[in-house]
């Protein structure tokens, strides 16, 4: 074979090998509520507030406990110290050896009060707002947003007086902004109002996608959300946090409805939905 031929065809072939390994997929699914799952390229698994039992999660039932069937879990990323947010990050570190993500304080009371593996959280995974963190040998970015909503977790060894109040602080409340390498950039609302700053978390980051509560209530309205949705700015935008109890948003049409009006690309997802990546372009 000629020189020049094999050299030909060995450029060719690490060509296509290096443009597959950059076109490989993102696999982004919706278990209800709060709860997103992030499968990596490479295959990493990132939990965002992994309440995997929430009542929406089509996968459960009564009689059924979700972590057991989790085959692996790299990252648990937990935005502020409410219950369902929480979910059953203790049980899934405990079952897959997953790292928190989480602000020092709030991960200190993870750990303290509801039983998270210690040695499963420290200097390499706590941050705080306007941080970022390197994970899974740079594959995964993580950055902390504000949000504007309250942290205290419940005191499960509350017995009413000052030394075990019924809530302990825990940080404050926060969202996330996840950036994979050869892959999309999501952010994470957390549960939170509308604030103008939305904007420039939009400006800084330039997310492909946008999970955006909207359950009213506890956060802003379906409608609000829309216009967070603007200000963010990101290619898609998708509600969450809604319907899953009677007090929260039954309907997120109003949602719709306003982004439409206002120019914005948005998708309900239904619990166990997956959107799939291909680079930072959504395959449909």
């Amino acid at each position: 074979m000629p020189a020049r031929l094999a050299i030909f065809i060995v450029g060719a072939f690490m060509w296509a090998i290096s443009n597959t390994a950059f076109a490989a997929e993102t696999r982004i699914t919706w278990h209800g509520h709060a709860t997103f799952e992030v499968v990596t390229p490479k295959g990493n698994v990132v939990l965002i507030d992994p309440w995997l039992n929430n009542p929406k999660n089509p996968r459960g039932g009564e009689d059924k406990d979700l972590v057991e069937e989790l085959k692996r879990a790299d990252y648990i990323l937990v935005t502020h110290a409410h219950t369902d947010h929480i979910g059953d990050s203790s049980a899934i570190g405990t079952r897959t050896g997953a790292e928190l993500v989480a602000q020092p304080e709030l991960g200190k009371q993870i750990i303290k009060l509801m039983g998270f593996p210690a040695k499963q959280f420290g200097w390499n995974t706590m941050m705080n707002m306007g941080g970022s963190l390197s994970l899974a040998d740079g594959e995964i970015t993580v950055s902390m947003t504000d949000a504007k909503h309250s942290s205290g977790m419940d005191n499960p060894f509350a017995k009413g007086d000052e030394k075990t109040p019924p809530v302990v602080y825990a940080g404050n409340p926060a969202g996330f902004v996840v950036r994979i390498e050869g892959g999309p950039t999501l952010y994470h609302s957390g549960d939170t109002d509308y604030f103008g700053d939305m904007k420039l978390i939009g400006e800084r980051y330039a997310p492909d996608l946008a999970l955006l509560c909207a359950g009213d209530h506890f956060t802003m309205d379906p409608k609000t959300a829309a216009h967070a949705a603007q200000a963010v700015n990101a290619k898609l935008s998708v509600p969450m946090h809604w319907g899953t109890f009677p007090v929260l948003a039954q309907s997120i049409e109003p949602f719709v409805s306003e982004a439409k009006s206002l120019g914005v690309e948005t998708h309900v997802m239904k619990p166990g939905e997956t959107l799939v990546y291909e680079g930072d372009t959504l395959k449909q």
